[in-house]
């Protein structure tokens, strides 16, 4: 089996989420953690956590990338303990028995995110529509089979969602102050 774990390519998630991941972290999406706000009205650091945001399970940190990673039923049910009973102390679940269902059912969905070879990056992007929080995944992969070494060594984007959206970013205006 393959799950998620929390990575740092950089020191960007330090200075963008207000409780950054550790690298190696468990992880899981985390939208669950927004089920009771308005995400409308979040804003800086909270609305950077929302958008682009997993969530760790040892820190309850959030961190911009996690890398699909080989796992065995040990580690998931570490993860399913450890998530449940973040539930119950932090998230308001009445039990640790209702926490485990819910834990369960974020585990396997982290894990059907993992279709790609161990190694391979996942980014979400998270947004509020129709009263409904809306996930979409991304996986990168690090260009000429290299290693993670920096954010910006990525060419290829792997399984873009279906609505044919396509972003593109120009780092070169970003870096002069364009686009203000």
């Amino acid at each position: 089996m393959k799950l998620l774990r929390t990575i740092r390519l950089d020191a960007s998630d330090t200075f963008v989420f207000e409780k950054p991941a550790e690298p190696g972290e468990w992880a899981v999406s985390g939208a669950f953690a927004f089920a009771h706000c308005d995400p409308a009205n979040l804003t800086g650091k909270a609305r950077t956590a929302f958008r682009a945001g997993f969530l760790g399970l040892t820190s309850l940190g959030r961190s911009t990338l996690v890398q699909i990673v080989d796992a065995d039923e040990t580690d998931r049910s570490a993860i399913v303990e450890m998530l449940a009973t973040h539930l119950v102390a932090r998230f308001g679940a009445p039990d640790l028995a209702t926490a485990r269902l819910a834990a369960e059912e974020e585990t396997d969905f982290a894990a059907s995110l993992c279709e790609q070879t161990p190694g391979v990056l996942v980014a979400v992007t998270r947004s509020h529509e129709n009263g409904a929080i809306r996930e979409v995944f991304r996986t990168l992969r690090p260009r000429n089979g290299a290693g993670h070494a920096s954010a910006f060594e990525f060419l290829e984007v792997v399984g873009d969602d279906d609505d044919g959206l396509v972003e593109h970013f120009d780092l070169e205006s970003l870096d002069k102050g364009a686009g203000r």
